[in-house]
């Protein structure tokens, strides 16, 4: 069982370093740095298409692994 999870955990932690990779840059520079969270926040740009299914399952992965991080976490204590 404990290999198993930990298995898992490596899984999705190379799935979700792949997902980010694969996305496109949102801004460049300082400026996109400061003010590119409020425009995704407030929903200026909308994905559409390849970068739709790249943030959705970035998110998805993103959520299994803290959860897998931590029901690793409670097994192996």
């Amino acid at each position: 069982m404990d290999i198993f999870l930990k298995v898992l955990l490596v899984i999705f932690s190379i799935g979700l370093t792949v997902a980010v990779l694969l996305q496109k840059g949102k801004s460049a520079g300082l400026a996109g740095a400061i003010s590119g969270g409020a425009e995704h926040l407030f929903g200026k740009t909308k994905a559409r298409g390849m970068e739709l299914v790249l943030e959705r399952v970035t998110i998805g992965l993103a959520v299994g692994f803290f959860v897998l991080s931590i029901v690793v976490a409670v097994v192996l204590d």
